[in-house]
């Protein structure tokens, strides 16, 4: 998730709108207490007043030109089968140019966070679980590198990686944006058997034997459920319904 720090000044009420979405695989739990004062004046307000109110709707990939774009590349390994943790790699692209923003995770579901890189950021640091913006530029990019709890165990061979929500987000506004994932599995050990959304336009997946392409365009909340399970094992048994709240 980012969302705009709120030790934000007044005047940073006049700049574009903010971003507040979750971060790939984690997912924080912000509340209205988060928002600065300044984000609640007359001019905002009416900027969003015409804006999703957070249901999902997929979109065309026109519609999301020069929007923001959440790059992930997730690596699920056979130990990622015992923990549940999977290495991830996420890129941000086109962040909304704002004094002062932060990446939030959820507290004990990510390790060894770090930046691997950015631009048009003046300042970029870790700080527990989350990553710090200052003086972040048009055009600006940050990627990084971490380990994400996001794999469950669902028993009898079974396993869920389940991402999001993503969202791009301003105040009780949500805004197009896309979102791609990347992720590699073990296909010898583990087969794809279900995922959740359904693939439609809008919501693209490729599956090329050991890894599956996500491309998804959309504004809302987005919640990615996708369901392995064992080779060899029993692979008809029902699993838990995606949980998108």
């Amino acid at each position: 998730m980012v969302k705009p720090s709120t030790s934000l000044p007044r005047r940073a009420a006049t700049l574009p709108l903010l971003l507040l979405w979750a971060a790939a695989v984690a997912v924080y739990a912000g509340t209205d207490d988060d928002w600065p004062d300044w984000a609640n004046e007359p001019d905002l307000m009416e900027q969003v007043a015409a804006v999703s109110d957070g249901e999902l709707r997929f979109l065309s990939a026109a519609d999301t030109d020069g929007e923001h774009a959440h790059l992930n590349r997730i690596r699920i390994t056979e130990d990622s089968l015992d923990g549940g943790w999977v290495a991830l790699e996420q890129c941000h692209e086109n962040l909304d140019a704002v004094p002062a923003a932060q990446i939030l995770f959820r507290a004990g579901g990510i390790r060894d966070l770090s930046i691997e890189s950015s631009r048009n950021i003046g300042r970029a640091w870790v700080e527990g679980h989350s990553v710090q913006l200052e003086d972040v530029g048009r055009d600006a990019v940050l990627c990084i590198r971490a380990e994400s709890q996001a794999l469950r165990d669902l028993g009898d061979g079974h396993y869920r990686l389940r991402n999001g929500p993503y969202m791009r987000r301003f105040l009780d506004g949500y805004y197009p944006m896309r979102v791609t994932l990347d992720i590699q599995y073990p296909a010898d050990v583990i087969q794809v058997v279900g995922q959740s959304p359904v693939t439609q336009p809008g919501f693209d997946v490729s599956n090329g034997g050991s890894d599956l392409s996500v491309d998804a365009t959309f504004e809302g909340r987005l919640v990615t459920c996708f369901d392995f399970c064992r080779r060899g094992g029993d692979c008809s048994g029902p699993v838990p319904a995606c949980d998108e709240s």
